[in-house]
């Protein structure tokens, strides 16, 4: 049996696994991933060892599982950079006076949640999860606010 005919029959699997996972974003991503993780099972498939059908779910599952992880890992290494370049900065405007008075400035008009985010992650080193905890919103949320602080400090630096 060709591939093509494979992958015809178990596309729509690959859409029930992306919706069993709640993946909401990068969709073809995701479907590619699948679509490999088939063509993986069904390299390997044993006729003798049973159905091939719940082979091809499991193995489609949990290469959008691995993928998703792979994501997430690379999520919280751009979030590291971020933070570290922040910290490189706030580094640098203490050697700099020029570069502290326009930090200040531009730290000031944050709004008040804004720089209570800013202490939070930055001075008092706390982790997201606990940011989000105590701002009583989702880890998400804070990601989102944090971005947007950022590129407001960037903007008004670089003035």
């Amino acid at each position: 049996m060709e591939f093509e005919y494979v992958l015809e029959q178990f596309e729509p699997m690959i859409s029930a696994c992306i919706r069993k996972l709640s993946i909401y974003k990068n969709h073809e991503l995701y479907r590619q991933a699948g679509r490999i993780a088939l063509w993986k099972a069904w390299v390997r498939f044993d006729v003798e060892k049973g159905n091939f059908a719940p082979y091809a779910y499991r193995s489609i599952y949990g290469g959008m599982l691995d993928e998703l992880k792979r994501e997430k890992r690379q999520e919280e290494q751009v979030d590291t950079v971020e933070d570290e370049k922040l910290a490189f900065l706030l580094e640098q405007s203490l050697e700099t006076s020029l570069f502290r008075e326009d930090l200040e400035i531009a730290i000031e008009s944050l709004y008040a949640k804004e720089r209570e985010l800013l202490m939070w992650i930055f001075v008092e080193g706390i982790s997201l999860q606990q940011a989000a905890t105590r701002a009583g919103i989702t880890i998400p949320g804070i990601k989102k606010r944090r971005e947007r602080m950022l590129a407001k400090l960037r903007v008004r630096i670089e003035k």
